[in-house]
């Protein structure tokens, strides 16, 4: 990581936890339950924010609508009674039910004072697991401030779409999180897709993987944190663990300012060429 200059001393830096577990499965209440000393943990470490993965509270199933919940759930109200009392903020992802025919892969931010800072919907569905059949894309994006970092979230299989990230940039975000359920057969392409969005971006990426075997697959965590330049600067092997890392946003400015490359991209084009395909 290159050295911070004023710019970046400017910055308070930004603690972030990522929570590499495993679901126990399909029962949310028992999951809560377990995940609640490692939020205590994170809290005590300095983290501004722990970060689970993709479904946790249930484990990942393109299949299952079981244990759907709204926000009024049993889940968004424990994530929000944990942050008031550890006094940090904490990003899951649930099953929401909405007003849609299907529900949605959502994750939710709850800050520390129990309040919803965001909530974002996952927009690219795992159509080879037939998600698109049971869950509803979603249209917006999920953007939330920790102190002086802006951050955006997406979740899992949106890894493989650019065109995401690169709007989460044109908006001023820094840093993306990325809870998933990623697996072990596609391993390589998890790293790459992280590395990649980081540096083109030159933004955080922080992919947040669960672990351990499930009716649906087999996970080998590697969470990681990725910096500006898309180097890993932090990693997780495949058992659960808490893993910390500090961000700083000086250095994405700073990166962003020495070596511009958002300016040289061509959108109007882009679109004009999409527009005369054949």
């Amino acid at each position: 990581m290159p050295h911070s200059d004023s710019r970046s001393r400017n910055h308070q830096k930004i603690r972030i936890c990522s929570a590499q577990v495993s679901s126990i499965w399909e029962n949310p209440e028992k999951t809560l339950e377990k995940i609640r000393p490692l939020i205590r943990h994170a809290a005590s470490s300095g983290a501004e924010i722990i970060v689970f993965p993709e479904q946790f509270a249930t484990g990942w199933d393109p299949s299952s609508t079981k244990n759907s919940q709204d926000l009024n759930g049993s889940i968004v109200s424990t994530l929000r009674e944990y942050a008031r009392e550890y006094s940090i903020a904490i990003l899951g992802s649930f099953r929401e039910q909405t007003s849609f025919d299907k529900i949605q892969n959502s994750g939710i931010v709850i800050g520390k004072m129990g309040e919803i800072l965001a909530k974002y919907a996952k927009m690219h569905l795992f159509s080879p697991a037939r998600e698109d059949e049971k869950f509803s894309p979603g249209e917006n994006l999920g953007m939330f401030s920790l102190g002086s970092l802006k951050c955006g979230i997406a979740i899992c299989y949106d890894l493989r779409f650019p065109s995401l990230f690169q709007i989460y940039a044109e908006h001023g975000v820094q840093a993306v999180i990325v809870p998933a359920a990623w697996p072990k057969s596609r391993s390589r392409y998890w790293e790459l897709f992280l590395t990649s969005r980081a540096a083109e971006n030159q933004m955080y990426l922080i992919g947040v993987n669960t672990t351990g075997t499930t009716p649906v697959d087999t996970y080998s965590g590697s969470s990681m944190m990725v910096d500006p330049h898309g180097v890993i600067i932090s990693r997780a092997n495949d058992a659960e663990q808490l893993l910390f890392c500090d961000l700083d946003p000086g250095i994405v400015a700073t990166t962003r300012n020495d070596f511009p490359v958002s300016q040289d991209r061509k959108h109007g084009l882009y679109h004009a060429l999409l527009q005369n395909r054949k």
